[in-house]
């Protein structure tokens, strides 16, 4: 079928202040490259893929960009997505993304994960999930 519509996941875009910054910080805790950057836009991707082969994340500069409180509260700028992070030892992963330059935030609510802020003030979760993150169909180490 020549003309079917084909759509794939791409990118997951982050409004932040300063993208590369931001990008430097998430292939550091993802042990990810960083295919491109400018002042506008910079990108992480899985080491050794090409742009497009498998999703990425985007950092988008937007001047005007607020960080979210977590967790939300009345009248403040609430999120409005965040990523979540498979590991196989949540102790460590903390350990590695504080290393990094995250912070771990104030409030938590589960023992199986553990929630994060990244340098620009994006919340993130850390998630304990051994047996997926071991499993063979689990493609984005």
């Amino acid at each position: 079928m020549d003309g079917e519509l084909k759509i794939k996941m791409y990118t997951f875009t982050v409004d932040c202040k300063e993208p590369y910054e931001l990008a430097k910080f998430y292939a550091a805790l993802l042990k990810w490259e960083i295919p491109f950057h400018d002042e506008e836009w910079a990108c992480v991707s899985a080491p050794g893929t090409e742009q497009g082969m498998y999703p990425g994340i985007m950092f988008q500069r937007n001047p005007e960009y607020e960080p979210p409180v977590w967790p939300e509260e009345p009248e403040a700028q609430q999120q409005m997505a965040h990523l979540d992070f498979a590991v196989n030892d949540l102790d460590e992963a903390v350990r590695h993304a504080v290393q990094c330059g995250a912070a771990i935030a104030n409030e938590q609510f589960s023992e199986d994960w553990k929630v994060m802020i990244d340098p620009a003030g994006h919340p993130f979760c850390l998630c304990q999930l051994k047996s997926m993150i071991e499993s063979p169909h689990f493609a984005l180490l």
